[in-house]
């Protein structure tokens, strides 16, 4: 395979977590007596542009269809970041009712809804129906299409240009990164300005993030590899925050490289010499990296089988794409983990992929009394156990596994 950014072949392995279905294709009772496609989940690192990524099989179309239930707006704590967020860059870059804001994969309109209250014009671009639906219903105006070049183009050449657009958890998305990026260079005005998150490759590897690898994310980002990427593509960095959204991720304002006039600031040659300074940019510090995701497997494992021999429940909570890659790697089912609860009404009586795991509502936790929650998306340990916080009446306990095994 060669590399997805600069075509360079393919060699040094990051992990390999074996087979498993998209992390989002969640089953129905239908689809249950249905085969399940797996695919290969192998990552490897590019010794070039030092850009990690999937191993290529699965196509968007497969990963990003009408069903697609991955909601924002079911979490407290991301619609708050996305608050604050809009309110942050309202300021910063003086956007008012003459501006125009654009999100690609704007997903239900989590963010969007803040803009429009602050009655600045905005699109947003979604390709998923039911998320884009969800939107529109906001009163958004959403384009359901996947983003590149030519959406970037059409737009432009039909007047359609932005002072801001946002991109959120989506550049890690798209297997043609190139043309990604691309894109935007059409669709930023000349002194326009694009901020992007991403989970950061760094805390994937120092903390041991590993289930936040699956298909729908084909590449893991370093602010090395994004640099490299975007010089290439049009854009200039001028800027990157360290946030702490997904265990850790950057936030990186870039402008277009010929007409943007932001100045370079000092946190990106500081955060881009550390991450020289750990060896982002060599093939060591990428080894290794299997032994300790195998261990976090082998503890699940053996912590789950002692609670079922203890007669002691354990249920999930959360059908992240996340747990789904653990659950999968582990190959826990049914037998070792009762359940998992979700409060979203879109995953609600559906299946976990390949686990085959029920996903549930809350009533469940109360009915059952388990002794042990598992918090999948350990990224909202906080919010996940202020909100249960009533199992502590029959000595409930909470477990994260990520980074490592720990009872809460």
């Amino acid at each position: 395979m060669k590399c997805r950014h600069c075509q360079s072949e393919l060699k040094l392995p990051l992990l390999d977590l074996g087979s498993a279905p998209p992390s989002n294709a969640y089953l129905t009772n239908k689809t249950l007596k249905a085969p399940e496609k797996w695919f290969p989940l192998n990552v490897l690192v590019c010794e070039s542009c030092w850009l990690v990524q999937t191993e290529d099989f699965a196509g968007l179309e497969e990963l990003f269809n009408d069903d697609y239930a991955y909601f924002s707006s079911f979490s407290s704590s991301w619609l708050k970041h996305a608050k604050d967020y809009v309110d942050a860059m309202v300021e910063r870059f003086a956007l008012n009712e003459k501006s125009m804001v654009i999100e690609i994969a704007a997903n239900d309109g989590y963010l969007l809804q803040y803009v429009k209250e602050k009655s600045i014009p905005c699109l947003g671009v979604e390709p998923t129906k039911s998320t884009a639906n969800a939107a529109r219903r906001k009163g958004i105006n959403i384009i359901e299409s996947f983003f590149g070049v030519e959406l970037g183009k059409q737009l432009a050449r039909e007047g359609t240009q932005a002072n801001l657009i946002i991109a959120n958890n989506v550049l890690a998305h798209v297997p043609n990164i190139n043309d990604f990026v691309s894109g935007f260079t059409y669709l930023l005005k000349a002194n326009g300005v694009a901020t992007f998150e991403f989970p950061h490759l760094l805390n994937l590897i120092e903390k041991n993030q590993f289930d936040t690898i699956y298909h729908e994310h084909f590449s893991y980002l370093s602010l090395i590899s994004v640099d490299s990427i975007f010089r290439k593509n049009g854009l200039k960095i001028f800027d990157v925050e360290e946030i702490p959204t997904h265990g850790g991720s950057l936030r990186i304002f870039a402008q277009p490289d010929n007409t943007g006039t932001h100045k370079v600031s000092e946190c990106f040659f500081l955060l881009l010499e550390k991450e020289q300074s750990l060896g982002l940019d060599r093939a060591e510090y990428f080894l290794n990296f299997q032994e300790k995701v195998n261990k976090v497997k082998y503890d699940l494992i053996k912590f789950l089988i002692k609670a079922k021999q203890e007669g002691k429940k354990v249920i999930a909570y959360g059908a992240a794409a996340k747990g789904n890659t653990l659950l999968n790697f582990a190959g826990i089912k049914e037998d070792l983990l009762t359940c998992v609860v979700d409060k979203n009404p879109a995953k609600q009586n559906k299946y976990l992929p390949g686990s085959r795991i029920s996903i549930v509502d809350e009533d469940v936790i109360k009915a059952k009394k388990p002794e042990y929650i598992l918090i999948l998306p350990w990224n909202l340990t906080h919010e996940v156990m202020q909100q249960l916080n009533y199992v502590r009446a029959w000595s409930g306990k909470f477990i994260t596994v990520i980074p490592q095994l720990e009872i809460l």
